[in-house]
């Protein structure tokens, strides 16, 4: 017959499981608590000590931390500044491109009077703009100077992503080569994850392929939309933004207002092409041009509207991120021609620009 254990017993069985218990919670503390001081430590180490043009407290739901820099919206960009030129060179003759990319992690003006420590492809945000033909092949060399692993997935090519994607270890160069079998502005960026923060940092530009045909313009241009998620001023942007889908700015060609500050000059009447790319790596576009109407749209691969005798027109380029096309129009009079992302609340963060036709006056 089994005899119940005496009571004494029962009292040590209990004192070992509370004893157990005690342990693994102080011990899950306790790396909890590592865990996030090294968290805390990392991007203290990133982010430099803050300035005049950064924030106070943010939003804790928007991963916000303070002293995250702040856009000025008054502020203008210093004497000797310059934009980015946003003129699309035509192709180029030879069907074979080689091209070499250099991974250079430094600093960046990204608004007036403030810089992030951006990751980069040739030193700029966003990297170059490759333009080719169908048919054309691409060779292009990425050499990574920086500070960690890097790579770059070109969506123009269709190749293994198990070779030509692969992680570039720092000082090591990769060749990715590709032929051009399809037409359209395509997105390319760095993939090593997480791939949100290496996008977001900086790591993304363009292939442009000309559909056949392709007729001659007076003026061709190119818009890359992109996303700032703002740290401290000088640091590193901000990977709880980013998660968090909560950006300081939506801009074109990565600057604040840039052609605000430096509107892009045209003539009354002539014909304009832009291609416009979403790089995101969050962000919707709706590419608009006040004043006039676009008689030409070419997204994805297709034209959706040409000219012809119904005499069809569109008010947007709708495009969400990793896609891209472009519209052609004219311009009537003389005057400045606001274009912007047609969410509103893009617009005052940094998407707009214009364009200044003939003698209007700067801002007029």
């Amino acid at each position: 017959m089994n005899r119940p254990l005496p009571l004494w017993r029962w009292g040590g069985i209990a004192s070992l499981v509370l004893i157990f218990v005690l342990i693994a919670a102080l011990s899950g503390g306790a790396v909890a608590t590592q865990l996030n001081s090294q968290s805390a430590a990392s991007r203290q180490q990133a982010q430099p000590a803050a300035d005049a043009s950064t924030a106070g407290p943010g939003s804790a739901n928007g991963g916000a931390m303070p002293g995250d820099a702040r856009i000025n919206t008054s502020a203008k960009p210093a004497a000797g500044w310059t934009a980015r030129d946003p003129v699309l060179p035509p192709a180029d003759s030879p069907t074979v491109h080689n091209v070499s990319f250099e991974v250079i992690e430094k600093s960046v003006e990204v608004a007036p009077g403030i810089t992030q420590h951006m990751w980069t492809f040739n030193g700029t945000t966003p990297g170059p703009i490759l333009r080719g033909k169908l048919g054309d092949t691409f060779n292009i060399t990425i050499t990574n100077h920086g500070f960690q692993p890097h790579s770059i997935d070109f969506h123009a090519s269709m190749v293994s992503p198990t070779t030509q994607m692969r992680s570039i270890a720092v000082g090591k160069s990769l060749v990715y080569s590709f032929v051009a079998n399809h037409s359209g502005i395509f997105m390319y960026h760095c993939g090593v994850s997480p791939t949100l923060l290496h996008i977001g940092e900086g790591m993304y530009g363009a292939v442009v392929i000309d559909p056949p045909g392709l007729a001659p313009v007076d003026h061709e241009y190119v818009l890359i939309q992109s996303e700032l998620y703002l740290g401290r001023n000088g640091g590193i942007e901000d990977y709880n933004k980013m998660l968090a889908a909560n950006w300081d700015g939506v801009v074109f060609n990565g600057y604040y207002n840039q052609y605000v500050y430096s509107p892009i000059k045209v003539g009354k009447n002539q014909r304009i092409r832009v291609w416009v790319m979403n790089d995101g790596p969050s962000e919707n576009s709706s590419w608009h041009v006040v004043g006039t109407i676009f008689d030409t749209v070419f997204k994805e691969g297709a034209y959706t509207l040409r000219p012809d005798a119904s005499a069809g027109g569109s008010q947007a380029l709708d495009l969400m991120p990793a896609q891209g096309g472009f519209v052609e129009f004219t311009l009537p009079a003389d005057g400045n021609y606001t274009f912007i992302t047609h969410k509103f609340s893009n617009v005052v963060k940094g998407a707009a620009g214009i364009f200044q036709v003939g003698n209007a006056a700067p801002g007029g």
